[in-house]
């Protein structure tokens, strides 16, 4: 006998369980698709290391990420979504059904498929980032700038992400510090006009973080310490956050040479749409929201997938 796996099926198959992951699969549930959603190796996506989530409507006080998709999990099983604990290794998209094979070697086919592996914040790799990750280390002004209503934070980074993330900051915090390990900003000009306007932005040119420094109970961040690279002059800048914006990277090492993705490697869906341009194959998500990236907004569009999905599939069966 052989120790083969017999490929599992289902109409829809969604890849990925954030936010927009598992909404895929609860709208593809809730119309009788019976999806199955393989969950990857960090099931839950960027929200597991989130600690205090206030901008996720429907709760009136702070939640904590990892338990906000604890729920989201809960709610796609509830409605009949098959959840499975594997991580695709490759995709097959040249046949139909779909081919997807796991590390665990099972093989799952779909008629219709959902990419929703998202993007991930990239880091400086540094082990004082790691211990202030979430206690005033984060990669999201948008989700944490809130919670340094007239404190002192520092932005690394001299792109367009830095810079807008500074921006933003500047209208919360009492006084921002963009660290920039270059003479110079590689973001557009217009948005570095906007932040040498700022009269509480300071830009600490030819500097790289050498460590984020804070206090252990609780657990917060205190300052940060940088080096400048043409001097090797040390300096401790008093901050009560620290942002790092140097850039996301989509999860789509998977699909490349399959599916169109932009210049910046997210997946390209048409206007309007997650569709990409593989007939049957829907991208929600950050893995193809290079724009805006929040959970609500990855939620929005693992609706509109299946929503999708579902109108596709009933067309093929009706042509």
């Amino acid at each position: 006998m052989s120790n083969e796996m017999s490929p599992l099926h289902a109409k829809v198959v969604v890849i990925g369980s954030g936010p927009a992951g598992y909404t895929a699969a609860i709208y593809a549930a809730r119309a009788m698709l019976k999806p199955i959603l393989i969950s990857g190796f960090d099931a839950g996506g960027q929200l597991m290391i989130t600690t205090d989530v206030e901008n996720y409507p429907g709760f009136a006080e702070a939640i904590q990420g990892p338990w906000l998709m604890e729920q989201m999990r809960g709610q796609a099983e509830h409605v009949g979504a098959h959840l499975v604990s594997d991580h695709v290794t490759k995709v097959e998209l040249d046949q139909r059904p779909f081919r997807l094979t796991g590390d665990s070697g099972q093989v799952y086919t779909a008629d219709a498929l959902i990419i929703a592996t998202g993007a991930k914040a990239q880091w400086l790799g540094e082990p004082s980032e790691e211990k202030f990750k979430g206690f005033g280390v984060s990669a999201c002004a948008t989700c944490d700038g809130f919670f340094f209503r007239g404190k002192k934070v520092a932005v690394v980074g001299g792109g367009n992400s830095a810079v807008e993330e500074a921006l933003y900051l500047s209208h919360i915090a009492s006084h921002v510090t963009l660290i920039h390990r270059r003479d110079s900003l590689r973001s557009e000009r217009i948005l570095q006009e906007r932040l040498f306007a700022r009269h509480n932005v300071e830009i600490r040119w030819d500097c790289v973080v050498e460590e984020i420094t804070g206090a252990e109970n609780p657990r917060s961040v205190e300052g940060v310490r940088v080096k400048n690279v043409k001097t090797g002059a040390l300096d401790d800048i008093p901050v009560d956050g620290v942002f790092i914006a140097i850039g996301h990277k989509p999860q789509t090492e998977l699909f490349a040479g399959q599916i169109e993705l932009k210049s910046n490697g997210y997946i390209k869906t048409a206007p309007d749409s997650t569709a990409t341009n593989v007939d049957g194959v829907f991208a929600a998500g950050d893995v193809a929201d290079d724009k805006y990236r929040q959970a609500v907004t990855a939620a929005g569009l693992g609706c509109m997938a299946a929503l999708e999905a579902e109108r596709w599939l009933a067309g093929q069966k009706g042509a």
